[in-house]
């Protein structure tokens, strides 16, 4: 998957749609949904896939799963606004070449009806249809854990990039303010994806799994139920070390998210990272430049040095890209 190209146009024209009719962006939930969409469901899924093509000859696979349990289901409604700002940096500012990007959900398997979301890789305005197919359930268990073991489980054995292929790693955000539970139930992997596992997968084992592949980085915002929990960080920084990022403001996600991709792929650093976030008109500089120093610093520590921009839009050499 991920053919076609992102248009801001396309995706005005339906926002517009929405304000004139009073639809939600997120129909599908707010209509009542409780049962996940045939789009997005895991179950029997074989692969999402992340494909080079003669339009897209560099892909760069970007998975961004979010819990959508108790104040965490504003999350989704955030990036679906300002899903042009995301697509834009990565873009326009050359942070990274053909990104196809996945969105996906995070419940928790114990109690919810919808505990695993995930779409498919995209390079065009479907990724904002698979963000309007969430289901936004509220629910969680209130045990300060949530599936996000499910979520890599599935991103680890059921997806399949042609970046791989070529030795180029992935990108995986997970965002949330909970814990994933220590081991990858074999019960829950049945039920909820269809494989038939027959043994539970220590959670340490299927990040090392996720890992191989992918850079793997876990967001949590201020303002949700257990941000700034020490125990919750101290855990998370054992499974991920310094790819713990915590943000002051929930509606920096998509900056951040940008300037990640950028500062580890070499194509930006910080300061210049910011001066790009103030050039579009964003106002969240502050809180991803605090919440990306330490990564800035180990990315530096790690010897890798800022290269020249990709060609912009427009420029020689450059795709046709119409934002």
């Amino acid at each position: 998957m991920g053919s076609g190209r992102w248009s801001t146009d396309v995706y005005s024209a339906a926002e517009n749609y929405r304000a004139a009719t009073g639809r939600s962006a997120f129909a599908y939930s707010d209509g009542g949904a409780r049962k996940v969409h045939p789009s997005l469901d895991p179950r029997g899924v074989t692969v999402r896939e992340s494909r080079d093509s003669d339009e897209h000859p560099r892909s760069t696979p970007i998975a961004v799963l979010f819990d959508v349990t108790g104040s965490m289901g504003t999350v989704p409604r955030v990036l679906q606004t300002k899903l042009p700002q995301l697509l834009g940096l990565l873009l326009r500012k050359g942070y990274v070449t053909d990104p196809q990007i996945l969105f996906g959900a995070v419940g928790d398997a114990t109690c919810d009806r919808v505990p695993l979301q995930v779409g498919q890789y995209e390079s065009d305005n479907r990724m904002d249809d698979h963000l309007a197919n969430i289901v936004l359930e509220g629910g969680g268990g209130g045990q300060r854990h949530e599936s996000y073991e499910l979520a890599m489980y599935f991103l680890a054995r059921h997806t399949d990039t042609d970046a791989a292929r070529h030795g180029r790693r992935g990108y995986v955000f997970l965002i949330g303010d909970e814990l994933p539970y220590d081991t990858v139930k074999a019960k829950e992997v049945r039920r909820v994806i269809g494989d038939p596992l027959t043994e539970n997968i220590p959670v340490e084992a299927i990040v090392a799994e996720l890992r191989r592949r992918h850079e793997v980085y876990y967001l949590l915002p201020q303002g949700s139920y257990y941000a700034g929990d020490q125990d919750i960080l101290r855990r998370r920084g054992q499974l991920l070390g310094e790819n713990v990022l915590q943000l002051d403001d929930l509606g920096a996600v998509c900056e951040t998210i940008a300037l990640t991709i950028g500062l580890n792929e070499g194509t930006v650093g910080l300061d210049e990272g910011l001066a790009d976030l103030a050039d579009v008109g964003s106002a969240a500089g502050a809180t991803v430049g605090k919440a990306l120093a330490p990564l800035s610093r180990a990315v530096a520590r790690r010897g890798r040095t800022v290269r020249a921009a990709l060609p912009r839009p427009g420029s020689a050499g450059s795709g046709s890209v119409r934002l």
